[in-house]
């Protein structure tokens, strides 16, 4: 912005410089009114607050990742899931603070079907899958 000012002698108007550098109007004003309050350590200041701290530690989020890796946890959903960290954690979370954080973590999504039961016994899997290929060979 500086440097386009600097080229026009004669001055120009926010609108024009604007359009020169592909920003609003309004972002224009914001900058020369901060140049004039503070000059270019103002103008170079990063305003930003930064962001809030996660409510689930690193502890948490360890054991947190366990229970949603083992097929044999038995929760199904992200209800079950905020009981298991109130009673196991001891701690509060909001469901869509819950739902938002195993999303930006594991790629979790809701109402989605489970693999497998939790009590299914692998031996007879292994059988049932056995005979199948053996009686669809014989058709």
């Amino acid at each position: 912005m500086l440097i386009e000012l600097k080229r026009n002698d004669k001055g120009i108007s926010k609108r024009e410089l604007a359009e020169r550098l592909g920003v609003s109007h309004t972002s224009i004003q914001t900058w020369r009114k901060k140049y004039f309050q503070g000059g270019l350590t103002l103008l170079l200041k990063d305003g930003r607050k930064g962001f809030k701290p996660s409510v689930i530690n690193e502890e948490a989020h360890k054991k947190l990742e366990d229970v949603l890796k083992d097929p044999n946890n038995g929760i199904q959903g992200y209800k079950e899931l905020q009981e298991w960290i109130k009673t196991n954690l001891h701690q509060d979370i909001k469901y869509t603070t819950l739902v938002e954080y195993c999303k930006r973590h594991w790629n979790t999504k809701i109402k989605v079907a489970r693999k497998s039961h939790i009590k299914k016994d692998k031996k007879k899997e292994e059988a049932f899958k056995k005979t199948l290929v053996a009686s669809s060979k014989r058709q």
